[in-house]
């Protein structure tokens, strides 16, 4: 099992995850972050680091969110590492706490 970066993501891109990852599986979207289903190696230590509370283990990843465990997958393939945490987006903290924010995706 891998963990995955779900919808509460989008638009904050809040990085604090990506400084305690042990194994360097972020990766970085302009206005999302992905977890390499490939590099993951299941310790948990980013879950609590992430404000947003965007990122699960795979296996408690709700049913109107499974998309999201093919999407990790797909885009960790084309997007960069991120290794070192950065500001999260100007207006991270308006869209924190909204919901169903799949259509706000930027690729």
């Amino acid at each position: 099992m891998t963990h995955v970066v779900l919808d509460s993501c989008i638009r904050c891109k809040y990085t604090d995850c990506v400084d305690v990852c042990p194994v360097d599986c972020f990766r970085e979207g302009p206005n999302f972050l992905v977890i390499d289903p490939e590099e993951c190696i299941d310790c948990a230590v980013c879950i609590p680091e992430c404000p947003a509370n965007a990122i699960l283990p795979e296996e408690d990843v709700p049913s109107d969110q499974l998309q999201f465990v093919q999407l990790n997958a797909e885009l960790a393939k084309v997007w960069p590492s991120i290794t070192k945490r950065k500001g999260s987006l100007p207006d991270a903290d308006e869209w924190k706490d909204r919901k169903n924010k799949l259509p706000h995706l930027q690729r």
